[in-house]
């Protein structure tokens, strides 16, 4: 089966909905969400996500919240289950399932290969207080505010 190009004016807008998931990997995203993130139905954007990047958008989130959760574990000392949680899993089961299919090893197995190379790590509690001190609440789903112009 063949994929028909996808058209260039939709592009920005797949981008917009890729940014969404890079800026709020974290938070639980849903097909919906970043759908109307592009301004496109959700069966229309899940086709043309994929034709695009090569991967869907749950893999692709998928691949952004490991990635972050392995820079938690070879920066810091932040545990596996605090590295799950901040980036976005509720299940250590799912997250070390899909961390050990994209990485090749589980989280501690990874965690520990970088705890012998003597490099200082970031505490943990900086990487919480950073996290909370440069953020403003969220509100990724809502419309823009007015600005009366």
């Amino acid at each position: 089966m063949t994929t028909r190009p996808v058209p260039e004016a939709l592009l920005s807008h797949l981008r917009r909905a890729r940014d969404l998931a890079d800026k709020h990997y974290a938070s639980p995203l849903d097909l919906d969400e970043l759908a109307r993130a592009a301004g496109v139905s959700r069966y229309h954007f899940l086709r043309c996500f994929a034709a695009t990047y090569g991967r869907t958008p749950a893999a692709y989130l998928a691949e952004r919240r490991i990635e972050r959760a392995q820079d938690l574990l070879r920066a810091t000392n932040v545990t596996v289950t605090e590295a799950c949680m901040m980036v976005g899993y509720s299940s250590l089961g799912s997250f070390s399932a899909k961390f050990r299919q994209l990485v090749g090893m589980s989280p501690s197995e990874y965690q520990a290969k970088y705890a012998t190379e003597g490099v200082p790590h970031i505490p943990g509690c900086y990487v919480f207080m950073h996290g909370l001190s440069d953020r403003k609440p969220s509100n990724f789903g809502e419309a823009p505010a007015s600005d009366g112009r």
